[in-house]
């Protein structure tokens, strides 16, 4: 236990933070061999007790724990991994070349290991941190996905499903989900609504309100304060495009009404 802990220490000490994921993911690697416990349960256990005591590193390697874990899932129910969805998965894990076997290590893992995706999204719940209900992190796991899911150009129905289903797992409400949805999938004026998680029959002033909010929370600053990796803040810039396109598109609705 002790030599885990100093592994995690290790770690967090890294300067470059692509560095930093790659030591991580091999830490884990390297306990999950000493384990005789299913790969689920090895990965549970290693993160957090791999850094128990750096909450922030612990959040970041969460976060790249869980994309990797359920981007795997994914491939295995949908059946068919495109070369772009490869692309889209490496463009999130910005880390030297030489370092991506350990990453595509674990995603063979997880996709082999006999725990459905369910027990996978339900256990990341957790790695949140301790006492948080719903933390936003597991928003920006789903935009992620959905990402990686939509790069052959078609957001196939049992990927949808499949993403409907981990939100479904991360308690997500139906207004939350499409937000994110509807960031990656055009649906028109609707959808311009949905994304910034307001009704049509809202003013214009309570609709500027949460657009402002939403702003504030995907500013660089607060994304990095919840955990999200700075390879992840490219995926963040074109969520900032979605959300910027659907107040235009709806106030210039508005002015012409």
């Amino acid at each position: 236990m002790t030599d885990l802990m100093q592994e995690g220490r290790r770690v967090a000490d890294r300067p470059s933070a692509g560095r930093a994921l790659a030591d991580g993911v091999g830490a884990i690697l390297q306990a999950i061999g000493s384990r005789s416990v299913s790969t689920l349960e090895a990965l549970f256990e290693c993160v957090h007790t791999l850094f128990s005591g750096d909450r922030e590193t612990r959040r970041r390697v969460s976060f790249s724990v869980a994309m990797i874990a359920l981007s795997a899932k994914m491939a295995k129910a949908d059946g068919i991994v495109a070369p772009s969805e490869v692309a889209a998965f490496r463009s999130i894990f910005q880390i030297p070349p030489e370092e991506m076997r350990n990453v595509f290590r674990l995603y063979d893992l997880a996709k082999q290991d006999t725990a459905g995706f369910e027990a996978y999204a339900a256990r990341m719940t957790t790695l949140c941190g301790e006492g948080e209900h719903h933390c936003q992190l597991l928003s920006d796991v789903l935009d992620g996905l959905f990402h990686i899911a939509k790069a052959d150009g078609i957001l196939h129905e049992r990927e949808l499903e499949f993403l409907r289903r981990i939100a479904t797992v991360f308690e997500m409400s139906e207004r939350e989900f499409a937000a994110v949805e509807n960031r990656h999938v055009a649906h028109g004026a609707a959808g311009d609504y949905a994304v910034l998680g307001v009704s049509p029959n809202d003013t214009l002033p309570a609709i500027r309100a949460r657009y402002l909010e939403l702003v504030r929370e995907n500013h660089p600053d607060r994304l990095a304060a919840r955990g999200v990796p700075a390879e992840f803040m490219a995926i963040g810039t074109e969520r900032m495009k979605a959300i910027n396109a659907a107040y235009e598109s709806v106030a210039k609705a508005r002015a012409a009404a």
